[in-house]
């Protein structure tokens, strides 16, 4: 379905493709707004719904797809079949923000390739073993690159009489998750998360039984819980281009975290800062197996040690993937140069520190509980150097502003119910009493 809605001004020059992207969230929109700050262009999303973040945009066009791989395809070669039918000749420039849907797409490359698009992808094996988290460790292990303690629980025998589930060789409370989120996409079964904290025994094995019984039979990480609030989260976003150079870096400090089960995980507040630690190492590890495309990676500072430790590797740009934009590099432009129109890039890293925030800042600031950090948002907000992806004034109808408010009042409801205060001063003494233990025990060996 179109929208009949006027066309910004477009950009004074050819741009030589048009962007198609697969998805709904606020992600996809970011993307969108930072095709159209840099090239004036409208983006064709091919969505299985029209929520929120995409509806009633004016940077927009959306066609509606089934859910089934084989249903994506043939959309998306519809798409493809109706702008040529329209004398449309530019390649058609392919991205997604949900990891099963890049699976499909590099699945069906020389379909889509044949059809007219180009699939800035690595190639399906290495997706396929990097961002199992179970490979992803290995892979770190291999360079030296810190993780968390982790068991890897195999589902493959599940079926077998007798099969137990391996032990856990460190203390509770433990976080377990898939270690291939496109494999536990269509697994269904009551009290279903992205991400579990386990306090005990007994629920980790209640939750083996559950994911036994839905017929899981991948592979799931239990993984020892690092102390700390959402302020100890990193996130890494790099792009390497067709000769596997990494030729875009941006990371940012975490300040808040989605707490809702669809979306747990999710930063959904950021100071952009460049970390070169963190940024070397994810550029170490992408060069390392060759990779191609977008990665987000998620780490996090411990408290008792002092040391980053990575958790995992997305093959997407990520939800949050404006942050490179409102820090001064629009990441399509990266994109553009290398796949487009062919132009070997020097390496750039994001330094412009923003605050990139999709809460009230009155919440945001409630939750930050150091004192330091806090005066620093604070310090972003009054002086304008903040940024709200949906809030973009190409793109600011009625429709579109109601729907920001809205959003912003939602996410206070949704954290008075699934983050009280309670258990953020828990997680805050947490990483404190882990923060003074190391400093204490460094002090005794000087």
């Amino acid at each position: 379905m179109t929208h009949p809605q006027s066309v910004p001004e477009a950009a004074t020059s050819d741009p030589g493709f048009h962007p198609v992207i697969v998805g709904s969230d606020i992600g996809v929109y970011a993307l969108t707004r930072s095709f159209h700050e840099a090239y004036g262009l409208r983006t064709t999303v091919v969505a299985f719904a029209e929520p929120g973040p995409i509806a009633h945009s004016q940077l927009i066009d959306t066609v509606l797809s089934g859910t089934a791989a084989e249903e994506i395809v043939a959309t998306l070669e519809r798409v493809a079949r109706e702008r040529r039918g329209a004398g449309h000749r530019e390649p058609l420039l392919l991205q997604s923000n949900m990891d099963w849907v890049v699976r499909i797409l590099a699945h069906h490359r020389s379909a889509l390739q044949a059809a007219g698009y180009v699939l800035p992808y690595a190639d399906m094996g290495l997706i396929d073993r990097i961002c199992d988290k179970a490979e992803f460790s290995a892979v770190c292990t291999e360079l030296g690159i810190p993780t968390p303690a982790t068991v890897i629980q195999d589902f493959a025998t599940a079926d077998e009489p007798g099969w137990k589930p391996a032990p856990v060789g460190f203390d509770y409370p433990v976080i377990a998750k898939p270690a291939s989120s496109a494999d536990y996409h269509d697994v269904h079964f009551a009290g279903k998360k992205k991400i579990y904290e386990i306090a005990s025994r007994a629920e980790l094995d209640s939750l083996w039984g559950s994911l036994r019984r839905a017929g899981f039979r991948g592979r799931f990480l239990v993984q020892e819980m690092i102390p700390g609030d959402d302020t100890q989260m990193r996130s890494v976003t790099t792009y390497s281009d067709t000769s596997g150079r990494v030729t875009l870096r941006c990371s940012a400090r975490v300040l808040l975290e989605e707490r809702t089960p669809a979306a747990r995980g999710n930063p959904s507040a950021m100071i952009v800062e460049p970390i070169e630690e963190i940024l070397d190492a994810a550029q170490r590890l992408c060069e390392h197996v060759g990779w191609h495309g977008f990665a987000n990676f998620d780490v996090k500072l411990d408290p008792r040690d002092g040391v980053y430790k990575f958790f995992e590797q997305n093959p997407r740009i990520g939800r949050n993937n404006y942050y490179l934009t409102a820090a001064g590099q629009n990441p399509t432009e990266v994109l553009v140069d290398d796949v487009i129109r062919r132009e070997r890039r020097e390496q750039v890293t994001a330094r412009r520190e923003v605050l990139y925030c999709v809460v009230p800042h009155r919440l945001l600031r409630r939750y930050v509980l150091d004192e330091g950090l806090r005066a620093r948002v604070v310090g972003l907000m009054r002086t304008g150097r903040t940024v709200h992806p949906l809030r973009y004034v190409a793109d600011a109808s009625p429709r579109r502003r109601l729907y920001v408010l809205t959003a912003l009042v939602n996410h206070v409801r949704k954290y008075r119910r699934y983050y009280p205060a309670s258990a953020l001063q828990a997680n805050y003494d947490a990483a404190l009493r882990a923060t003074t233990r190391r400093t204490a025990a460094g002090q005794e060996t000087r």
